[in-house]
């Protein structure tokens, strides 16, 4: 694993950027690129990346894993396994790992990264605590890091995103709010249609409704309606505890004219492992429409 210099983590622990006050993106990949080297595979196959940025409470890691053959010279999709838990804890299981034990790295050869964050993940940036930037610390130093690394697509058609329940809403809000980086995203099992953030930790991260309004998905669909009305970009997967969710935010997609895939069904346990990690990816790969 690569290892942030002690020096460095200790600065780097002690304080955020102000997010009134924030660096230059020049900067941020200045400071990911000192305190993180190269890392071989560890013994599950990943590479890790131990990064201290300045938008997380402590330094986090960014797990990696390659197709078994990489071709020289060619670009590979970056498919991001975006995570729904903080640090490394794994209650709902692993995504990284569940893409590896299907052989999913190989039979759609695609560079697959699992970032972490310091905590739980909604995805979004707190307005006034600079340690709680989530949507920062993914687009501005976990996305440049894969791409200044790895044989990677820098273009928003080779930048997908994968996930279900918070990282589900995180998968669709990113793509949602950032239309021109991030080309595809499928949601499994995900409460898309939250109007308030009163559950499951999300005020903590969100700090309160007026900040939530930025990234509550129906609003977000509603604003970008006209841009996302070319090929399908979006998938809705089936559902283990929030098929209601999953069905309203269909009704609103058909009712706005932005085509999209939706599976209602079939139900499945709430965790990584369940199978729809697979369907996921494959619908990733699948020609657009």
């Amino acid at each position: 694993m690569s290892r942030v210099p002690q020096r460095s983590r200790r600065l780097l622990a002690s304080a955020c950027w102000e997010p009134t006050r924030p660096p230059r993106l020049t900067v941020v990949l200045a400071l990911a690129a000192c305190c993180a080297a190269a890392a071989p595979p560890d013994r599950g196959g990943f590479a890790i990346h131990e990064v201290a940025p300045p938008f997380q409470a402590g330094s986090t890691r960014i797990r990696v894993l390659l197709p078994d053959r990489l071709d020289p010279g060619r670009k590979y999709p970056a498919v991001y396994v975006l995570p729904v838990e903080r640090g490394g804890e794994n209650r709902y299981g692993d995504g990284l790992g569940e893409v590896k034990r299907r052989d999913l790295h190989n039979r759609h050869p695609a560079v697959f990264v699992a970032p972490e964050f310091s905590h739980l993940p909604w995805y979004a940036d707190h307005p006034t605590d600079p340690c709680i930037r989530q949507e920062s610390h993914f687009v501005q130093v976990v996305v440049p890091f894969i791409e200044s690394r790895y044989p990677v697509r820098a273009e928003a058609d080779g930048r997908w995103l994968l996930g279900f329940s918070k990282s589900g809403w995180g998968a669709l809000s990113l793509l949602l709010r950032h239309p021109d980086l991030f080309g595809k995203a499928a949601a499994w099992d995900a409460p898309l249609m939250k109007d308030r953030p009163d559950q499951f930790g999300m005020d903590a991260v969100f700090g309160g409704q007026d900040n939530f309004e930025n990234y509550r998905i129906a609003g977000l669909l509603a604003r970008r309606a006209a841009e996302l009305r070319g090929r399908t970009r979006i998938v809705l997967l089936g559902y283990g505890n929030f098929r209601e969710h999953h069905q309203q935010a269909h009704q609103l997609l058909e009712r706005l004219g932005i085509p999209h895939d939706y599976r209602d069904g079939p139900a499945r346990i709430h965790d990584w492992h369940s199978g729809w990690v697979e369907e996921a990816v494959q619908w990733l790969f699948a020609d657009p429409r």
